[in-house]
């Protein structure tokens, strides 16, 4: 234990000198479990649907299958947490979300994405941030689908933000013209979750 939490230091330290690990953040090697409310359990993925609504041409309802038929992006990926953990080297499959974005026609007006998700849990993001190569509507975690507690079967992945803006338990995609807060926002966090300016809290 005490050769494991020494070499967790040094490591630590080797990549803060590095430049890789943003300020306030420790690394771990475990993947922490942090949500509000309960974990959904789905036993039927036939009965499991992600709305598309606000903004577009057209509404649509997307089923599982039609989800894992899109085109397959796998990305290795450093994530980091507002709870101050960061985890590296992660890897993630699913579909990348400009991808998705081309079964969808957007009005011009669109400019921020909301996901919303079970049990009334919502984030928000810029348009322009969710079309960055390394977003992704995602399934599998470490080469296997999601875990429940990580948001099975489908959950955002925004790599840059801190992770409460990676929406676990995704069922819809709402386009607005004006940004929306969502559950953690309207809390008191901040609106832009940037790790490296610590965008924990809107007023620290």
């Amino acid at each position: 234990m005490l050769k494991e939490l020494q070499n967790r230091r040094e490591q630590e330290g080797r990549v803060r000198a590095e430049g890789r690990l943003p300020p306030g953040q420790s690394l771990t090697g475990k993947f922490p479990v942090l949500h509000f409310g309960a974990t959904p359990r789905y036993h039927d993925l036939s009965q499991w649907s992600l709305k598309v609504f606000g903004l577009v041409e057209e509404e649509k309802v997307f089923s599982w299958d039609d989800i894992i038929a899109m085109p397959k992006t796998q990305i290795t990926t450093d994530i980091h947490c507002v709870t101050r953990w960061s985890k590296f080297d992660t890897v993630w499959e699913g579909v990348r979300f400009r991808d998705f974005l081309t079964r969808v026609e957007l009005e011009p007006e669109a400019k921020y994405v909301i996901a919303h998700c079970e049990y009334n849990y919502s984030t928000n993001l810029p348009l322009d941030v969710m079309l960055d190569d390394d977003v992704l509507l995602a399934y599998h975690y470490d080469g296997a689908p999601l875990e429940p507690e990580h948001g099975y079967p489908l959950r955002t992945l925004t790599p840059k933000k801190y992770f409460w803006k990676s929406a676990k338990w995704l069922r819809g995609l709402e386009f607005r013209a004006d940004d929306k807060l969502g559950f953690w926002e309207k809390a008191g966090y901040h609106n832009q979750a940037d790790p490296w300016l610590e965008q924990r809290f809107a007023h620290p």
